[in-house]
């Protein structure tokens, strides 16, 4: 089997393996409050999703 003479700098190994990185998330706009979220997820800023609040954002909860 052949065998490398030399050790592979790291600099050249990354240069070979520059297009192996992870993409950057798509973000889409809030339709409600027009700030970036994920899709198919709620919106971390206002809590909505597909026109209703999905989830509570900011509210404290009153002590029982």
């Amino acid at each position: 089997m052949p065998v490398p003479k030399k050790k592979t700098p790291k600099s050249a190994q990354g240069k070979r393996r520059s297009h192996l990185h992870k993409p950057a998330p798509a973000l889409t706009k809030c339709p409600q409050c027009h700030g970036p979220r994920l899709p198919h997820h709620a919106c971390p800023s206002c809590g909505h999703y597909r026109g209703r609040e999905a989830v509570v954002i900011g509210r404290p909860e009153l002590p029982e």
